[in-house]
């Protein structure tokens, strides 16, 4: 099969998920072009501040959303299950779940005020939802955030040459957004000089690599990232963590356009068989292939970057769509490069040629981002080398991951101060500082261990958010009369998925003595199951509350006709 083939009908069919169904998402939503966002009704100068331009929070949202998720998660299915499984996943799931979604729950966040998803579960189910549904974003976000600091680590290891474009695009990123905000220069003029000094750190990456000398540099890795976690989370958003993401995402989509450019060139066959045994090393492809692949199909994380983050930033309504349903399309299309990256620029088996290239060979011991950027560096080969290709790769990918990261931290801060501050009246973790200490600190103790053992439990919980994301938007939809086949049926078939690779996990982390991961498991378990049960209780007292004001309104229908005759 040629991979050009493969590539046009996966981008033409994602094109028209956006065109039409995205078309579908905005009526259902009556989005309104003229209606405020909390952005410009609660501006606060520290989270709620209006984006200059769409493309700028864009940026941030793609840039936050994408993560290492629709790379890693395609680079590990397609060697257990197929590239064709794995395809079809990404592009129905990106359009008919994913990005509904991403929609749903930014535009659910808009009409409370920009508050977090966990926030619109109190308004729309109760406030022991709330805290339920709080409790197992808290657990899942820890999860994230060790193991994307896990994985940014292992990249700066394995790539001393993007050390410098990595940490100088930091202070970039605080230049161009005090340009923006604070100096009020044009935003085009202040991405030009950004996107300089981005080229001009890349070059000084290129000539002088640097590495840590120590011993256990993964691990020293690992903690300076998580400081610069915890310095991003309680930074004013427009200083650093906009502008930052809104840079990186230049990167991404320069990987992306020469990706697929590469593939234009060369347009190799597709050496990966299509279809391989469905009961593979991480168990039967139903239900372990959609929480392998999860943020390149559907992600519960995007429900708290569109809850949390994007929609305190929101300028307009109209951009809506464009921000959340077109950034979780161009998410799928990261994914589909990712699996045409492995499937058609690695070899299957080895031979004359292929030395350093075996798919099966790279990828064994978990070695996923070398596997990736050794695939992408074959494919973009005529355009831009394969050296140099790689290199790339490893940047793009150390792009994605560190604009989750703080993200991440960010937001399990306001869930913190929420659950522990709010909720539980516990003053301290009303502080942002010691709100963003124990999410750093809980998140460190799990990256120092071994991460690779987290990343399934982690697609799973990341599965299961999504699917009470959706619960919690079907209420609210079903509330205000609107249909909601459009959130119902993808939230039953995640739940029901994602339900049964938690068991299966669980399960599998007994048997190794893991019982940490054994125990996480049964708690997300536990509380997605009394979430579920807390949604019925509500839709069944809402019913009889339908019911009494229907029967009011017959017997006052009844009066006034006795009175007219």
């Amino acid at each position: 099969m040629n991979s050009l083939i493969v590539a046009i009908i996966a981008v033409l069919l994602l094109g028209w998920g956006f065109r039409f169904y995205g078309k579908v998402m905005e009526r259902l939503w009556d989005v309104n072009p003229d209606r405020k966002t909390p952005a410009l009704e609660i501006t606060d100068g520290i989270d709620y501040i209006p984006a200059k331009h769409w493309t700028i929070l864009f940026g941030h949202h793609f840039a936050s959303i994408a993560g290492a998720g629709p790379i890693i998660g395609p680079v590990i299915a397609v060697a257990i299950w197929g590239w064709v499984p794995a395809l079809i996943w990404i592009v129905i799931g990106s359009i008919f779940m994913g990005g509904i979604h991403d929609f749903s729950c930014l535009m659910a966040s808009i009409r409370h005020k920009g508050k977090s998803i966990g926030d619109v579960a109190q308004s729309t189910l109760s406030y022991r939802a709330k805290m339920l549904f709080a409790s197992f974003l808290w657990l899942s976000l820890i999860l994230v955030v060790a193991v994307f600091s896990a994985v940014t680590s292992i990249t700066l290891v394995n790539e001393p040459r993007i050390v410098i474009p990595t940490f100088g695009l930091i202070l970039v990123a605080v230049l161009t957004g005090l340009m923006i905000y604070r100096w009020k220069i044009d935003h085009v003029v202040a991405t030009l000089i950004g996107v300089t000094l981005m080229a001009v750190l890349l070059v000084l990456g290129y000539y002088y690599p640097l590495s840590l000398r120590v011993q256990r540099a993964g691990e020293a890795w690992i903690v300076i990232l998580l400081i610069y976690s915890f310095v991003a989370s309680v930074t004013p958003v427009n200083i650093l963590l906009q502008p930052r993401d809104y840079l990186s995402t230049f990167i991404l989509f320069f990987g992306m356009i020469f990706g697929y450019l590469g593939l234009i060139f060369s347009h190799p066959r597709v050496h990966t068989p299509a279809f391989l045994p469905w009961s593979g090393g991480q168990g039967n492809l139903w239900p372990m292939l959609f929480v392998i692949i999860a943020c390149g199909a559907i992600s519960g994380f995007h429900s708290l970057i569109a809850s949390g983050t994007t929609s305190k930033q929101l300028a307009n309504e109209r951009d809506a769509k464009k921000i959340a349903y077109g950034g979780m399309l161009s998410e799928g299309a990261v994914a589909c490069l990712a699996l045409l990256a492995v499937a058609s620029g690695l070899y299957w088996t080895g031979g004359a040629g292929h030395e350093g290239l075996v798919y099966p060979e790279l990828i064994e011991g978990g070695n996923w981002i070398v596997t990736f950027a050794k695939g992408f560096g074959q494919i973009v080969a005529p355009v831009l080398g394969a050296a140099f290709g790689s290199l790339v790769a490893m940047i793009m990918l150390n792009s994605f991951v560190l604009t989750t990261l703080d993200t991440a931290t960010r937001i399990n801060r306001y869930i913190t101060e929420e659950l522990l501050g709010e909720g539980l009246k516990w003053k301290v973790f009303e502080n942002r500082y010691f709100a963003t200490l124990l999410v750093v600190f809980c998140a460190g103790y799990l990256a120092l261990g071994n991460w690779k053992r987290i990343w399934p439990i982690f697609g799973a919980s990341n599965q299961l958010v999504a699917a009470l994301a959706l619960l919690v938007v079907t209420i609210y939809l079903w509330s205000m009369k609107k249909p909601t086949k459009y959130t119902l049926y993808p939230g039953i078939f995640v739940l029901l998925t994602t339900s049964g690779a938690l068991v299966y996990q669980v399960g599998g982390f007994i048997r190794e003595n893991n019982y940490l991961l054994a125990i996480i498991g049964v708690i997300l378990l536990i509380l997605a199951l009394f979430m579920v049960r807390e949604g019925l209780i509500v839709v069944q007292k809402r019913r009889q509350q339908f019911k009494k004001i229907e029967h009011s309104n017959i017997g006052t229908d009844l009066d006034n006709s006795a009175r007219t005759l």
